[in-house]
């Protein structure tokens, strides 16, 4: 169901500007967090839970949240503001199309949060773990840089085990039931805490360019 369009968008998101980040400055994302800080980039990052409650945990490193849907990067935004984070960042757009504003290597990790699964065989190319977004992921990340996904969807999950595989990704902490595990450190998302009160497996991965 599409999102209704949020009243006062436009001028709620300009009262966040200095969050916002279209264009990088002359002196990169050193220039725009003040300090050479590692950088995690969240893709699709909804409202903004995960993003500013992981800022709020790690001030020690940076992020960098993309969000398509303007409609819910502004509650994001608003959420980060009213947290009085200064090591968090919003990019409005498609990751695909924003790649310009990654230098290369330049993320210690990326987060694939209930990503869209696009069920149907015939949109498998736009699940974000197939073989052209991990191609990007793989220039984006550091030499030592990883993955992070979490996904209630478990045909999406599958397909991103074998996709990871394939493309010469390393598999690590591979888990079927978060919720059920001995993992340490989990931060929910919106929908992460709407499924585990329904009591829904959440699926989780981390997969990494090389041994760590």
């Amino acid at each position: 169901m599409r999102m209704r369009r949020k009243r006062h968008r436009e001028e709620r998101m300009q009262a966040c500007g200095a969050l916002m980040i279209t264009e990088l400055p002359q002196g990169g994302w050193t220039e725009v967090f003040g300090n050479e800080n590692p950088v995690h980039i969240e893709i699709g990052c909804g409202k903004g839970k995960f993003v500013t409650d992981m800022a709020t945990e790690h001030p020690q490193i940076n992020f960098i949240a993309v969000e398509k849907c303007l409609d819910v990067l502004v509650l994001a935004m608003e959420r980060a503001k009213a947290a009085e984070l200064s090591n968090v960042r919003f990019i409005p757009g498609d990751i695909l199309t924003l790649a310009e504003l990654f230098p290369e290597g330049i993320g210690e990790r990326i987060y694939l949060n209930f990503s869209d699964p696009w069920p149907k065989s015939g949109t498998a190319k736009r699940r974000l773990t197939a073989e052209g977004f991990l191609n990007l992921y793989r220039k984006i990340l550091a030499p030592t840089g990883g993955i992070w996904m979490k996904t209630d969807n478990r045909k999406l999950f599958e397909f991103s085990l074998t996709s990871f595989e394939e493309n010469g990704f390393l598999l690590k902490n591979v888990c079927y039931d978060l919720h059920h595990s001995d993992f340490c450190g989990n931060v929910m998302t919106e929908y992460e805490t709407r499924f585990a009160e329904q009591g829904m497996p959440i699926h989780r991965l981390e997969a990494y360019l090389k041994e760590i």
